[in-house]
């Protein structure tokens, strides 16, 4: 029996990477439940601030065909309730790293999106022998508190938000990087960001608020990708230039007409720039 297009669309199942291996993680801090797809190199993908492992799907879908793609529930994801005990970036960070250690994983690829481009970011500068390549996408340098950031974090830390008000739920256009027509992708990026707890949310979003790299990047040794959307409203072009500048070994790669949700909109585009990175560093380092 065929499934309908309504089905696909309220699902979301279109823009999934399929089941793939689920297991369990446990952590020091917590059991973190994490997803494999495909097989060959590993990479790590490391989620955004909201949405999850489910939200880097399309992604994970085309990067399977090449690599052993590994993606994990940040801490907080799936119980708001470990708010109760203070962590940083540099406990995320520390996750990040259990995690890798876990799966016995010497040397793999890491790439982060959005708020985990700033998990990989950080790891990589802390664990600079720890990783065989470095990917990031809709991160910069810093963190700076520009008129959208402040606007999130004031309503998300003060007010309860219904999850299906399509008023509130238009600001997502901002991250598309223009308006997004109605349909089955901007549904399945309001309703799967809306899966991570309003609170949880607000707190990522603090913790941004420390955030420099800048007197750091020296320390990231590896070859790294900058994947910059062309129309990324949350990354200024001189965090970018300053995080592009201080890497001792980077490249970047505009993304034409790509918002901050690059890796769900144009996901087949970011999947082809990962594979030609790591294709020509590993040939580089032959």
């Amino acid at each position: 029996m065929k499934a309908s297009t309504k089905w696909l669309a309220n699902s979301g199942a279109e823009f999934s990477a399929g089941d793939g291996r689920s297991g369990y993680a446990h952590l020091r801090h917590y059991s973190v439940n994490y997803r494999e797809w495909g097989s060959g190199p590993p990479l790590v993908l490391v989620p955004g601030l909201a949405g999850g492992y489910e939200l880097l799907g399309p992604l994970a879908r085309r990067l399977a065909s090449r690599f052993r793609v590994i993606s994990y529930q940040l801490r907080g994801e799936e119980d708001c309730f470990a708010l109760r005990q203070h962590f940083g970036l540099a406990d995320l960070v520390s996750d990040l790293a259990e995690f890798v250690d876990w799966h016995h994983l010497e040397s793999p690829i890491v790439m982060g999106v959005s708020f985990g481009g700033v998990l990989a970011l950080e790891y990589a500068a802390r664990f600079p022998h720890r990783l065989q390549q470095l990917i990031v996408q809709g991160a910069g340098a810093r963190y700076e508190q520009g008129l959208l950031p402040r606007v999130a974090n004031a309503v998300l830390s003060r007010f309860p938000l219904p999850s299906d008000n399509p008023f509130i739920n238009q600001f997502f256009n901002l991250l598309f990087g223009g308006k997004q027509k109605p349909g089955p992708l901007f549904e399945f990026v309001t309703r799967q960001c809306w899966q991570t707890d309003q609170s949880m949310m607000a707190y990522r979003l603090k913790l941004l608020n420390d955030y420099d790299i800048g007197s750091r990047l020296q320390r990231i040794r590896v070859p790294t990708l900058v994947l910059a959307g062309e129309r990324d409203m949350l990354v200024s072009e001189g965090s970018l230039n300053d995080l592009v500048c201080g890497l001792p070994d980077a490249e970047v790669c505009s993304l034409a007409g790509c918002g901050h949700l690059a890796f769900v909109t144009h996901p087949q585009r970011v999947a082809k720039e990962v594979e030609r990175f790591v294709r020509h560093a590993s040939l580089a380092a032959v």
